[in-house]
């Protein structure tokens, strides 16, 4: 054995008989992630104390800026008690001629259409409606607090209302583009020839007006969007209408809390 080398038995003696003892990590016992184990336990703790005092997970993570829920067609949103100041949605209006309520205030905006043979956003205004893919969707609007119609017309070319129903209902029309508002009762009819999700932005194209996080039409200011009843995350152009939801766009303050309705049976 060379000289500069000493056998195991010769250092365990050096060290008095004892065993080294093993070199540990300085993290100590870890999970996943790098937490320790008490950092887990801590974290699990809080979010059991958040829950027994009717927090939330949901809101707990909406107020740092993160988490929320997502829903089967990607929506991100998250719960309205997020908002603050948030006053309570005025009562519904008498039912038009669709069944749901009709809209109060003045019109956003003038009803819009493209031409007979034209399209937006690869939508087209055909002359006859599509019933291959046919769903509605509510929007509501409230501007500063107050509620301003979406008109009827919208996406039907020189509307023309049907006699003898004692609210104004659109029934005939040069064009009929694939989104199209038959009364003022906020309800956006889908009636397309392929299913496929449009959004919100493809029916204020088809209006021919504006929408973005800060402008509704010729509203402008701030603009929070509520998707059935919860707070949608995003731009609101990429809301989906998707069958029998409730869109809310509110632009600058106060804040209206959510309005619901029961579409009734057949639309």
């Amino acid at each position: 054995m060379p000289s500069g080398k000493k056998s195991k038995q010769q250092r365990r003696a050096a060290s008095g008989g004892r065993t080294p003892p093993p070199v540990r990590s300085k993290g100590g016992s870890q999970g996943g992630g790098g937490f320790s184990r008490r950092t887990w336990l801590i974290v699990a703790v809080v979010v059991l104390v958040l829950v027994g005092l009717g927090v939330g997970l949901d809101l707990a993570l909406g107020s740092s800026g993160s988490g929320g829920s997502q829903n089967s067609s990607g929506t991100q949103t998250v719960s309205i008690k997020t908002l603050k100041n948030v006053k309570p949605a005025p009562p519904l209006g008498s039912a038009g001629p669709e069944g749901p309520p009709l809209e109060t205030g003045p019109n956003l905006a003038p009803a819009g259409s493209p031409s007979p043979g034209h399209s937006v956003d690869g939508i087209q205004c055909g002359s006859s409606e599509q019933l291959a893919f046919h769903v509605h969707t509510r929007l509501t609007i409230f501007v500063n607090g107050h509620s301003e119609k979406v008109p009827y017309g919208v996406g039907i070319a020189n509307p023309q209302l049907q006699p003898g129903l004692g609210v104004p209902f659109v029934g005939r029309g040069a064009c009929f583009s694939w989104l199209h508002t038959h009364a003022a009762d906020g309800i956006i009819h889908i009636e397309s020839p392929v299913q496929r999700t449009y959004t919100l932005g493809n029916f204020f194209d088809v209006w021919g007006q504006k929408l973005s996080p800060t402008e509704v039409g010729p509203a402008r200011g701030t603009v929070t969007a509520l998707y059935n009843g919860r707070v949608f995350r995003g731009n609101p152009r990429d809301i989906p209408l998707t069958r029998h939801a409730q869109i809310q766009l509110e632009v600058g303050r106060p804040l209206v809390a959510p309005v619901a309705i029961s579409f009734p049976s057949g639309l």
